[in-house]
């Protein structure tokens, strides 16, 4: 029977009962987003309390990615061996407690100490989505459930400037960070609340439809890494990886350098990245529709991200004046979030079966590695006085991602 034929074959499943997984995971998704924009927004308030230079609060970013991309490999294989719900909620909990050392550190150690728990924290997340949604999301709403993911992440990327900077105002910026340490707890309460859903067995809450033959092995009793041999899974780690380092630039110093470049103050620079973020989230929209159009996504991705190129080439000429630049971010967000969709469907279809936690584990550490390296080398440039530059750097990372995006397109790995 062809796969086509088996998803046909597969019993309704009530949308309120994908509705509600892909709620839950998208508001996970939220918040590993949010959690990784924890310290970009309040940098004014850290040098102002600490004196640290751009380069050593981007080490301590680095830091966190770096953690987060190690650990995001291992989470692929703690998923596949443990299951999903356990991992997120371990996830969760270690994004309280790295806001909470962050929040009574009074030291660079430890805010060190924060980043490791915080980015340890933030490892989980893609493997154990990505497993619901292909596991537990009915095979005809798979689209709509990308689609809310990533539209997730944008949200939750867009509000934290919000809650953080409006609350560092009244409460200081350890006040912000202590209430930021509530809302992974929250999020704990709801995954156990529901824990019968998103456990539910196949039996009951029938979803994806069966695997092709493996190609990674698993089946035939092959090594478990057997899937590390097939070049499409290391040419998506390269395409994050640049995009990532580009947009490890845009979340890090986008406030600093609209502050230095274009004479903005603390508040209204901060908001670039609400704005970049608001922009991408629509820019996910429109991509669901854009898979829907062309399932040529190595072109569709390239579209998306040559208007961020564009973008991002002219906020960093300094031509325009600063309303301008801030449309600017909006249209580079806009192109970010367009590739999202296609993006996302490009690696599902490079993964091999029985590896999926595996796959998205390896493949998004690539996304942790390129913004690890991102705010370590762009805040370096921006201490040395090539603020105006960040932005021409952040044009040639998605020009990199661009290349990588054709090249898995090439070996034939789209869906």
């Amino acid at each position: 029977m062809s796969a086509h034929a088996d998803e046909l074959a597969l019993p309704a499943v009530p949308w309120r009962v994908d509705a509600l997984i892909v709620g839950l995971v998208a508001g996970a998704h939220a918040l590993s987003h949010f959690f990784q924009l924890l310290l970009a927004p309040l940098i004014p308030w850290l040098r102002a309390e600490f004196g640290w230079t751009f380069a050593e609060i981007g080490f301590v970013l680095s830091v966190l990615f770096t953690v987060s991309g190690f650990g995001q490999a291992a989470a692929g294989f703690a998923v596949d061996r443990f299951g999903p719900r356990a991992t997120l909620c371990g996830g969760l909990a270690s994004l309280a407690l790295g806001a909470a050392v962050f929040a009574t550190s009074h030291s660079y150690a430890g805010f060190l100490l924060g980043a490791m728990f915080a980015g340890l924290g933030n490892s989980v997340f893609h493997p154990v989505d990505f497993w619901f949604i292909n596991h537990r999301v009915s095979v005809p709403r798979l689209g709509p459930a990308f689609s809310a993911h990533g539209l997730s992440g944008s949200l939750g990327w867009a509000l934290a400037p919000l809650f953080l900077v409006s609350l560092a105002g009244p409460l200081g910026w350890r006040g912000a960070l202590l209430a930021a340490s509530a809302l992974p707890v929250v999020m704990i309460v709801l995954v156990w609340r529901h824990r019968d859903v998103l456990d539910a067995p196949a039996s009951v809450a029938p979803r994806a439809a069966p695997a092709r033959p493996a190609e990674d092995g698993t089946a035939t009793g092959e090594s478990l890494f057997a899937f590390l041999r097939l070049p499409a899974i290391w040419l998506c780690f390269g395409f994050f990886f640049f995009v990532a380092a580009a947009l490890g630039g845009v979340q890090s110093f986008a406030p600093t350098l609209f502050m230095e470049a274009y004479g903005l103050a603390r508040g209204p620079a901060a908001m670039s990245i609400t704005i970049y973020m608001l922009a991408s989230a629509a820019g996910m929209l429109a991509g669901d529709w854009l898979v829907a159009r062309s399932r040529r996504l190595e072109r569709n991705i390239t579209i998306a991200l040559a208007l961020s190129v564009l973008a991002a080439v002219l906020v960093a000429l300094e031509w325009l004046p600063v309303a301008l630049a801030l449309a600017l971010m909006a249209v580079m967000g806009f192109g970010s979030g367009l590739s999202g969709p296609s993006r996302d469907m490009l690696i599902r279809g490079a993964a091999p079966p029985g590896a999926t936690g595996r796959v998205y584990g390896v493949v998004y550490s690539g996304l942790d590695a390129g913004i690890a390296l991102g705010p370590l080398v762009f805040g370096k440039m921006i201490d040395h006085g090539l603020a105006n530059e960040v932005f021409f750097g952040v044009a040639l990372c998605l020009a990199g991602g661009v290349l990588f995006a054709w090249r898995v397109a090439r070996l034939g790995s789209t869906p």
